[in-house]
C-alpha cells in the first residue's frame, strides 16, 4: 500500500461536496474557513455540517464551482495549511456515473499495421502514460496519453506493434499504480502485461451448428479443461491442455473409449467448462505444480494460459482454445462458459482498483470494501460502467470464440437489470445461446430486490437457475452430509419432488413455483463444488453396501435426466465420481481430480444405463416440454405413497410416438407391486438394469418394481 504523508486530508465525496478531515492533533482540529484553490483562482468553501471524531474533526463543505474531475485541486485551512483534494466516495454516486458513462466500442488496443490505438477509461486520473515493450526487448518505452471527454484517455503509437507488451501508469491522488488493461484480449505469461495482437492471425472459421430450439432439449455436462485428460489412462497425449480436446484417442483395454467421442456417444448436448479465461493460482510457466478450478480471474478477456501449450506465445492459448471450440461444434457440442463477473481474485491487485480506485466494487456504509462473495469484494454491476465491462466482454467471447452460453457464478451477487441487459445482447447474437447462474442470496449491499438471486427469478424469464430445492429433494442437504434426500430413502421430501419433476413452476394454485416456466430450472444434484453424490452416499448411507448405494445414484441421476427443466450433469457422475471424499477439491491435486477413465470402464453398465436414459429423453418431447402451460396440461401424479412416486404424461401423443408416458420412481428397499392406472398393453423403457427407447418387455394391469429403481412405462 502506498501512502502520502498530507498534514490533513480533503475528499471529493459528491460533485459539489468535499469531505475535510483536520488531526485533533494540531488546533484541536479547528479550522473556522477553507478556500478551494484552483490553478490561478480561489475560492470559499461553505462548511455545512461539523462532526467530531475521536481523533480528528470531519468538515462536509460544499463547493461553489463545478469541481474538474481529472484536474489539481488544493484546499487551505484557516491555519495556512495545505494539502490536495483527493477523490472520494464521488465516484460511487449516480452524478459521477452519468458524468462519465462512455458510450463507445474502441476501449482497449485497436491494432493496425502501421499504427495501434490505446483507449482508457480513467476519470479520476491526473495523468495515464502507456508502457511499451518491444518482443525480446528489455527496454521500455513510455508515452503520455491525452484526456478527452467521459474520463477517456488516449494515444496512437505508430508502428507495427503486433506482439509488444504493454501497461498503463495511472496516477489517482498523487499515486502512480502500474496496471494491466483490463480490455486486454492477449497477455503475456502470468498476465504480467497485455499483448498487442494481430487479429487477422487469430480468424478461424467457425463451425455452423443448426439452431437449438429450446433451452429444456439442453443437456448440460459439466467439465474442467484439466481434469478431462490429466488421467494416466486418458490415452491423451496433451494432457491439461485445450489442445486434448483435438485429439482422438483409440479406446483402450483399461479405460475403453475415452476424449471427444465419448462426450459425443454419451449423449449430452452442451458442454460447461469451468473458467477458461485467464486465472491466478496457477503458475503458467510450470502449471504441473499446482492446482485451481478458476474462480481466481485476472484478465477477463484473455484465455488461461496454463491450458496452452505455449503460455510465453500470446497467439497458442487464443489460437488454441478456438480449435477446441471448434472441435466441440463439429460433434455437434455446444459449448457454455463459466463466467466469474462477481468478483476478482485480489481487490488491491486488480487492474479495475488501480485504474479508477473505489469504483468497480461495492462499499458497505462504512466505506469498507463489501464481501458478499466471500473472497474479499464484490464487483458492483450495476453501475453503468461496470455494466459496460460485463455487457462487452460477454459479447468478446461470444463473437469472438463463438461459445454458446454462459453460466455466472454467484450471480446473485450481480443485479437483475444487468441480468436482463446481458440477455438482450446475447440474443441478438446468438438466439438460441443458454444463460444459467447460481442465484444464492449474498449479503452485498444491493437491495434485495435488485440482486439476481433465485427468489427474483421471475423478474428475470429469460434466464436459467441453478434449482436448490430438485438437489436437496433428491439427495438431501448439500450442507449437511447426513441429510438424505428421496435418492437416499428418505420419505418426507415426495411433495418437494413433485414440484422438482414439473420443473418447480406452478401446478396448483396452493403451490407457488419458484419459476415462471420450466426453462429456467437447472436440475442437479453435484457441481464441482462440494462433495460427489457419490462420496455423499458413502457417508450418508454408510450402513447400505455398495451394490444398494450405487442404486441409489442411479435412481438420484434418472430423477434429474426425467424431469421437466433442464438436467446438469457432473463429468463421471455417469460412472460414480469420487474425489476421495475430498468437499472442495479446488486446489487438490490431480489425483483428485481427475476424471477417472479407468473408473468409467469399471461402471461401464451404469454409463450406458445413464446414456439410454438421455436417448429416451431426447426421444420424446414430454420429458422436456418448454412451458407451464404445458406441463400444467400434461404432468400428472397419480401414485404418491410411501416409497413410490408415479409421474404421468398423459396425451402426449404429439410431442413423440407414445401418447401416454409412465415413470416410477421407488426407494424402499423391498420390491412393490403397483396397479397400472390404465388398460391395456404397456411398453417397458426402463428398468432397474436396461434405459433407452427401444422396449424390453410388455406389461398389463400391474407390475412387480424392483427396490431402488426407476421404471418408464409407454403406451400408445
Amino acid at each position: 500500500m502506498i501512502f502520502i504523508k498530507r498534514e490533513f486530508e480533503a475528499y471529493l465525496d459528491d460533485m459539489d461536496k468535499i469531505t475535510i478531515l483536520l488531526p485533533m492533533e494540531s488546533f484541536h482540529g479547528e479550522s473556522a474557513t477553507f478556500t478551494l484553490l484552483f490553478e490561478e483562482s480561489t475560492y470559499s468553501l461553505e462548511v455545512i455540517e461539523k462532526v467530531t471524531l475521536p481523533q480528528m474533526v470531519k468538515y462536509i463543505c460544499k463547493t461553489t464551482p463545478a469541481i474538474n474531475i481529472g484536474s489539481k485541486y488544493m484546499i487551505v485551512d484557516e491555519h495556512g495549511r495545505k494539502t490536495d483534494l483527493q477523490i472520494g466516495a464521488v465516484i460511487r454516486t449516480d452524478s459521477f456515473d452519468e458524468t462519465f458513462y462512455y458510450e463507445g466500442n474502441d476501449l482497449g488496443a485497436t491494432y493496425h499495421k502501421g499504427e495501434t490505438a490505446f483507449t482508457l477509461w480513467a476519470p479520476t486520473a491526473s495523468a495515464v502514460k502507456i508502457k511499451l515493450r518491444a518482443p525480446q526487448s528489455e527496454e521500455d518505452i513510455h508515452y503520455s496519453l491525452i484526456r478527452e471527454e467521459k474520463g477517456i484517455w488516449r494515444i496512437t503509437v505508430q508502428g507495427d506493434l503486433d506482439g509488444f507488451q504493454y501497461t498503463y501508469l495511472i496516477c489517482v491522488n498523487l499515486v502512480w499504480r502500474e496496471a494491466v488493461d483490463p480490455y486486454a484480449i492477449a497477455s503475456g505469461i502470468n498476465s504480467g502485461a497485455a499483448v498487442v495482437i494481430d487479429k487477422d492471425r487469430i480468424m478461424t472459421p467457425k463451425v455452423p451448428l443448426l439452431p437449438f430450439s429450446e433451452a429444456t432439449d439442453a443437456i448440460i455436462y459439466e467439465l474442467h479443461i484439466r481434469d478431462f485428460s490429466s488421467h494416466p489412462m486418458s490415452g491423451i497425449t496433451q494432457k491439461g491442455k485445450y489442445a486434448a480436446f483435438s485429439e482422438e484417442p483409440a479406446p483402450s483395454l483399461e479405460a475403453g473409449e475415452t476424449g471427444m467421442m465419448y462426450l459425443k456417444n454419451l449423449g449430452v448436448t452442451h458442454i460447461e467448462l469451468l473458467p477458461i479465461n485467464d486465472y491466478g493460482g496457477v503458475d503458467e510457466a510450470e502449471p504441473d505444480k499446482s492446482y485451481n478450478w478458476g474462480y481466481n480471474p485476472l484478465l477477463f478477456n484473455v484465455p488461461e494460459g496454463s491450458y496452452a501449450l505455449d503460455p510465453t506465445d500470446p497467439y497458442s492459448r487464443i489460437v488454441e482454445l478456438k480449435a477446441m471450440i471448434n472441435s466441440f461444434h463439429q460433434k455437434d457440442l455446444r459449448v457454455i462458459m463459466d463466467v466469474v463477473y462477481n468478483h476478482v481474485y485480489i481487490r488491491e491487485d486488480s487492474s479495475f482498483e488501480k485504474i479508477v480506485p473505489g469504483y468497480f466494487f461495492r462499499h458497505d456504509q462504512h466505506g469498507m470494501p463489501s464481501n458478499g462473495t466471500g473472497v474479499g469484494n464484490d464487483i458492483a454491476s450495476e453501475r453503468k460502467m461496470v455494466r459496460k465491462y460485463i455487457l462487452d466482454s460477454i459479447k468478446f467471447w461470444l463473437e469472438e470464440y463463438d461459445v454458446d452460453g454462459f453460466r455466472f457464478d454467484l450471480m446473485g451477487i450481480l443485479d437483475v437489470q444487468t441480468m436482463n441487459a446481458i440477455k438482450e445482447a446475447i440474443s441478438i447474437v446468438k438466439p438460441d445461446a443458454i444463460l444459467l447462474g447460481e442465484g444464492w442470496e449474498l449479503n452485498t449491499p444491493l437491495p434485495a430486490d435488485q440482486k439476481a438471486m433465485i427468489i427474483n427469478a421471475k423478474r428475470m424469464p429469460e434466464i436459467a437457475f441453478f434449482n436448490d430445492m430438485v438437489r436437496d429433494s433428491v439427495k438431501g442437504s448439500t450442507f449437511n452430509l447426513f441429510d438424505r434426500g428421496f435418492a437416499l430413502g428418505n420419505t418426507h421430501k415426495t411433495q418437494l419432488l413433485k414440484q422438482s419433476l414439473s420443473g418447480s413452476v406452478q401446478t396448483e394454485p396452493h403451490i407457488k413455483g419458484l419459476f415462471l416456466e420450466p426453462v429456467q430450472s437447472i436440475n442437479y444434484i453435484e457441481s464441482h463444488d462440494n462433495h460427489t453424490m457419490w462420496d455423499k452416499i458413502s457417508v450418508c448411507n454408510s450402513h447400505e453396501d455398495e451394490k444398494i448405494r450405487m442404486k441409489r445414484h442411479l435412481l438420484a441421476t434418472s430423477i434429474i435426466l426425467l424431469a421437466q427443466g433442464i438436467p446438469f450433469l457432473h463429468a463421471g457422475q455417469e460412472f460414480y465420481r469420487t474425489k476421495g471424499g475430498e468437499e472442495n477439491s479446488y486446489k487438490s491435486p490431480d489425483t483428485v481430480n481427475n476424471l477417472d477413465w479407468q473408473r468409467k470402464e469399471q461402471h461401464l453398465k451404469s454409463v450406458r444405463y445413464i446414456s439410454g436414459l438421455i436417448k429416451l429423453r431426447k426421444s420424446h418431447k414430454a420429458f422436456r416440454l418448454p412451458t407451464t402451460v404445458e406441463i400444467q396440461k400434461h404432468v400428472k401424479f397419480p401414485i404418491e405413497k410411501g416409497h413410490l412416486l408415479m409421474y404421468h404424461l398423459n396425451d402426449v401423443n404429439k410431442y413423440g410416438k407414445w401418447n401416454h408416458l409412465l415413470v416410477i420412481f421407488h426407494n424402499g428397499l423391498l420390491p412393490e407391486k403397483i396397479e397400472l392406472p390404465m388398460d391395456g398393453d404397456w411398453e417397458v423403457l426402463v428398468d432397474e438394469s436396461v434405459a433407452g427407447e427401444t422396449p424390453i418387455r410388455k406389461v398389463n394391469g400391474e407390475i412387480l418394481m424392483a427396490p431402488i429403481s426407476t421404471l418408464v412405462l409407454a403406451q400408445y
